[in-house]
């Protein structure tokens, strides 16, 4: 038998189903419950794989022995800021007046995410956790977050999948609760507000360096989802490894551990330093910064967006590069920044995708590892 794994446990659950299936007629309400399942499910894979679909749920999993607090965050939001997209889409796109049509707004989602050891053992075809903290993961479900706080979607995470994330939650704006089971005695958690994320994202201005606005323009087909992409792209330690002028890459501005807007990235060639402020980010869609780079005729300020396509049979990375319009810079300084940067990354990029293949056909997802 396999020997016990760090985990993560996740379970996305529609809530309000229960609710909605008893007013709405069966055929409708069956077909809008498959189609907002698959949504979540392909929404958190790769980075999660599918255990089973449990009614209105679907219970997924992660192993890996790290677990980056980031890209756990990143995934969860995705997905709701998804299945919000989507459950707005098929009301807008039907004339169907039926209470299962009308009433698909009254539906909505929470995940409850624990960590722990478990064992993965192939039962009838399908990977089962086995294991006590498979069994709290499921407990958590019954909690009272949306009497006692309100929060009518949310993420529920125990003190164990912080802590093992390496997040604050307090700095990232989670509220401490204390749940309790006959068989499992309290559960220290933290309830994230999900609606609050979504009006915070939906409101918040995009920045992005367009096609036609780039004075420098690199793309890189690779063979693997945009996923692994931006998760391999995005964390300054695998920055090393694909760049072999960086000597060390550290994260400032982090607040409770997530990176996004307002950290930066800070790449040392040596005795110089890039200073990479994240402007916009949009995960697995695609991330701006201002790059700063100082060179001998003075700062240079540059902005740059990797944007992950996805396609038919992997992901285009688009690079692109233009001026920050917003500093005062000689033109030649900037041409000359623009070209050094070309022959920087235009050399390695073979590499690069090498990297990505290896690590998707190795692990099949980016497994939450920083």
């Amino acid at each position: 038998m396999e020997s016990a794994r760090p985990t993560c446990f996740l379970i996305a659950d529609i809530s309000g189903y229960t609710g909605y299936l008893s007013t709405v007629e069966i055929d409708h309400a069956s077909d809008i419950l498959t189609d907002l399942l698959e949504v979540i499910v392909s929404a958190l894979q790769p980075g999660f794989e599918l255990s089973r679909i449990e009614g209105d749920a679907a219970f997924m999993f992660a192993i890996g022995d790290d677990l980056d607090g980031t890209m756990l965050l990143d995934n969860i939001e995705r997905c709701y800021f998804g299945f919000r997209r989507r459950r707005r889409d098929i009301r807008q796109a039907t004339s169907c007046d039926c209470n299962a049509c009308s009433r698909i707004p009254d539906l909505d989602l929470k995940f409850i995410v624990h960590h722990g050891p478990a064992i993965v053992q192939e039962v009838a075809g399908r990977r089962e956790l086995l294991g006590m903290d498979a069994i709290v993961v499921h407990r958590l479900s019954k909690n009272g977050v949306v009497e006692q706080l309100g929060m009518s979607a949310y993420s529920l995470f125990s003190q164990r999948c912080v802590d093992a994330a390496g997040l604050d939650p307090g700095l990232l704006g989670m509220t401490h609760r204390v749940e309790t089971y006959d068989d499992i005695g309290d559960v220290a958690t933290w309830a994230y507000d999900l609606e609050r994320r979504w009006t915070e994202e939906d409101g918040r201005a995009r920045v992005r360096v367009e096609p036609e606005d780039s004075v420098l323009t690199i793309e890189v087909p690779t063979r693997v989802p945009p996923q692994v992409a931006w998760e391999f792209l995005t964390t300054p330690g695998q920055r090393m490894s694909w760049q072999p002028w960086v000597t060390e890459a550290k994260v400032s501005g982090a607040v409770g551990g997530r990176r996004g807007v307002g950290s930066a990235n800070h790449c040392m060639h040596g005795k110089d330093v890039a200073i990479e402020e994240i402007l916009d980010w949009r995960p697995f869609e695609y991330v701006t910064d201002r790059t700063i780079v100082d060179t001998p005729g003075g700062p240079v300020k540059l902005i740059h967006t990797i944007e992950f396509e996805p396609t038919v049979d992997g992901t285009v990375i688009h690079m692109r590069y233009t001026a920050d319009q917003d500093a005062v810079q000689d033109s030649d300084l900037l041409e000359a920044a623009g070209a050094a940067y070309e022959s920087l990354i235009r050399p390695v990029i073979p590499d690069l995708v090498a990297q990505l293949n290896e690590r998707f056909a190795g692990s099949g997802a980016p497994n939450m590892s920083g």
